[in-house]
Parts: C-alpha cells; sequence; structure tokens
C-alpha cells in the first residue's frame, strides 16, 4: 500500500482487507432489495469508494444520504444510493455498474481511481477501465457526472500529471459533466476531515455536496422535465 498522502492531497485509501470484504456482503444485501425508482421518482447510483461510502461517519452523514436530503429540499422527488466500497479501485467499476443496472437508475455519479493512484496503477490503465464505465452508461443512456481526484506530490510529477488529466479528458470524450475534484475545500482542511488526514468527516461532507449539486442538479432537471 502506498505510503500516506502529503499534507494538503489527502485521499481515499485502502486500509484493512476485511472492511472491504465486509462492505461488498452490505452491498449485495442492499442492492438485492433495491428496486427501481416508483412514479416520478428519480434514481441516482453514487458509484465510488470510501469517500462515497462514508468510511469512519454515520451513514446519514456520507455524502449520498446528505445530497438526497439537500435534493428533496430543493423539490426533487429523488432517490440516491450509496454504491460506494471502501478499498475499490477502478478495475470493479465496470461489473458493479452492471449489477446496479437492475435499480434501473436515472443518472450515475462516478466517483473512483483514487486508489488507483495512490498504489501507483498505471493512469493509462484506471483511464480505460474509466471508460468501461461511461461506455456501459452510454449505451445504457443513463447521464452521467464524473468525479476528477486529485494525488499528492510525492508521487512524483510524471505520474500526478497523467492520473489527474484523465478525468478531464474522459469528460470530453464522452461529453459528461465533470466535478474538478470531488474534495475541493475539504481536502487539507483538519477541522473537515477525520484524524486519518484522509477521509471526511461529517462537516466536510456537507461541502463535498456543495461540490456536487451543481453540475449534477441540472441532469436531474433534464430527466424530470
Amino acid at each position: 500500500m502506498p505510503g500516506q498522502p502529503a499534507k494538503g492531497y489527502p485521499l481515499t485509501a485502502c486500509f484493512a482487507m476485511h472492511r472491504a470484504l465486509r462492505t461488498w456482503i452490505f452491498l449485495g444485501c442492499v442492492v438485492l432489495l433495491a428496486t427501481p425508482a416508483q412514479g416520478g421518482e428519480l434514481s441516482v447510483v453514487c458509484l465510488g469508494d470510501s469517500l462515497t461510502e462514508g468510511y469512519g461517519v454515520a451513514p446519514e452523514a456520507a455524502y449520498p444520504s446528505v445530497l438526497q436530503r439537500r435534493l428533496r429540499e430543493a423539490g426533487f422527488e429523488v432517490r440516491v444510493v450509496n454504491a460506494g466500497i471502501s478499498g475499490a479501485t477502478s478495475a470493479s467499476g465496470l461489473s458493479r455498474l452492471r449489477w446496479q443496472l437492475r435499480a434501473a437508475p436515472d443518472v450515475l455519479l462516478v466517483a473512483l481511481g483514487a486508489n488507483d493512484g495512490l498504489r501507483g496503477v498505471d493512469p493509462a490503465s484506471t483511464r480505460r477501465n474509466l471508460a468501461q464505465v461511461l461506455e456501459l452508461a452510454r449505451e445504457e443512456e443513463i447521464p452521467v457526472v464524473l468525479a476528477g481526484m486529485r494525488l499528492p506530490p510525492n508521487y512524483g510529477p510524471a505520474h500526478v500529471k497523467a492520473f489527474e488529466a484523465l478525468y478531464p479528458s474522459l469528460a470530453e470524450e464522452y461529453a459528461v459533466p465533470l466535478i474538478p475534484f470531488l474534495l475541493e475545500g475539504v481536502a487539507a482542511r483538519p477541522e473537515l476531515n477525520l484524524a486519518d488526514g484522509i477521509h471526511p468527516n461529517a462537516r466536510g461532507y456537507l461541502l463535498v455536496v456543495d461540490n456536487i449539486l451543481p453540475v449534477l442538479q441540472p441532469l436531474l432537471e433534464q430527466e424530470g422535465s
């Protein structure tokens, strides 16, 4: 496992295999119970890693739950599905999206790749994996929001540059809206992160949702019209 991110660039990482296994079991149960949105209700699936799962905070504090509350307060009939798994990499994205298709999502938010970067995975491989996710979403005619990630500089300028460039490149190629950095305004602020300096706390997730809403809301308005 790569070293801790440098101060100022906290990102998610895989901390324990048993936690990932536990979450796979939990996610399987959730998806088996999931049903398509009813009536005029829209469904948003958040496909991600521990940043999406909400590592270290109560389920209601993770950004998918906060996002659902904020959207409903704004008048949207919406259900937001937390499809985050701690330690997940982009390699799992395609199979997990196929599984989530059973719930007939109306919009997909993809927040994967941080663990790839932290493990030193070739950015070209990460790009191919995420492209497969976007290709499937396109085939299924599911609108996508892509969340960008950043890396600490101690991973070397070449790796960091290639990794961070893959998100805007994919967003342009597939014509999907991009959140430039999911943790904008949260990273490097100790008061908004857990003691590990990597994962947002409940206050931090409020700002994460602020980063998501301006990009996601227009898609929901289109889908609901």
